[in-house]
């Protein structure tokens, strides 16, 4: 069955999607988020995913990094958590010890990939956690470039999951996309459908889909969200509200609405350009408050 146009990611939609808030919760009631994410030449990605998630509404957000790397990133964001992977040489993952060690963190939910550089140890940690069951999680950056190198990768995932990709990585992944909105919607949903996961295909107008034909064309076109790191947060702010308890597809638009309003609210001060990623990580909980007000309108 061909999927039709994708419906349009609008306010009331992303407000209606908000988890609940209770009002006697605590940190073990909003979620706890289980990020593998880092490496030397990429540390500022795990620590900005990480603080992203906290943003979004998460109540607690363990990082998992090279142990190697644990020193220099411990206390950077003072409100994460963080574990070290265990390595069998500095920078190189040992994916047994290290599943162990991530699966103990007894998550709602898990983030794998922002600022993972996908070396041997890595490739089989990623293949390792996605083949176990356990609960959602968003794919992104290094572990959709372990996903690329390995070929039927969906038919041993056994997790739900939402994959983040943008054009290039999605290309990477063997899926042709062009470059016009109906182009970019039909790409997201035939690989969502092929897949069995959801596909949120970043960019000018990002596209949310699922394996059962539905999908969401975002109406924000933002250069200012042109910046590196500016996917990590998105992939934060997703991870964590599948850790809040939404649905993979319900997660995946309304973190993407939440980045875009951040984005679109500092367009209104900054410009087109300028953008530095943690910008928009005081601008995501003003945007969920702008969103609970229309909710309550």
């Amino acid at each position: 069955m061909t999927a039709g146009p994708p419906d349009p990611l609008d306010e009331r939609l992303a407000a209606s999607l908000l988890p609940a808030r209770d009002l006697r919760g605590h940190k073990g009631s909003f979620g706890r988020l289980v990020a593998v994410a880092g490496s030397l030449d990429y540390a500022g990605a795990a620590l900005m995913a990480g603080a992203a998630a906290l943003r979004a509404g998460c109540g607690l957000v363990t990082l998992c990094l090279p142990a190697s790397l644990q020193p220099f990133l411990a206390g950077r964001v003072p409100e994460l958590i963080t574990r070290g992977l265990p390595e069998s040489s500095p920078g190189t993952i040992d994916a047994a010890t290290a599943e162990a060690l991530v699966l103990e963190q007894d998550g709602n939910a898990l983030l794998l990939g922002p600022g993972l550089l996908p070396e041997r140890g890595t490739r089989r940690l990623v293949q390792a956690l996605l083949a176990n069951e356990g609960p959602p999680a968003v794919v992104d950056a290094g572990a959709l470039a372990v996903l690329a190198g390995d070929p039927g990768w969906w038919t041993r995932v056994r997790r739900s999951c939402v994959l983040t990709p943008h054009p290039g990585e999605l290309r990477r992944l063997g899926r042709e996309v062009g470059s016009g909105d109906g182009q970019r919607a039909a790409a997201a949903q035939a690989a969502a459908a092929a897949w069995q996961q959801v596909v949120v295909l970043k960019g000018a107008n990002t596209v949310i889909a699922d394996a059962g034909g539905r999908s969401l064309l975002a109406p924000f076109s933002l250069p200012l969200l042109g910046s590196a790191g500016s996917g990590d947060v998105l992939a934060g702010v997703v991870g964590s509200l599948l850790a809040q308890g939404l649905s993979a597809y319900a997660a995946a638009a309304l973190g993407v609405y939440l980045h875009a309003r951040a984005g679109q609210q500092l367009t209104e001060r900054l410009g087109d350009a300028g953008l530095m990623a943690t910008d928009l990580l005081v601008e995501i909980p003003l945007a969920r408050r702008r969103l609970t007000r229309a909710r309550l309108a």
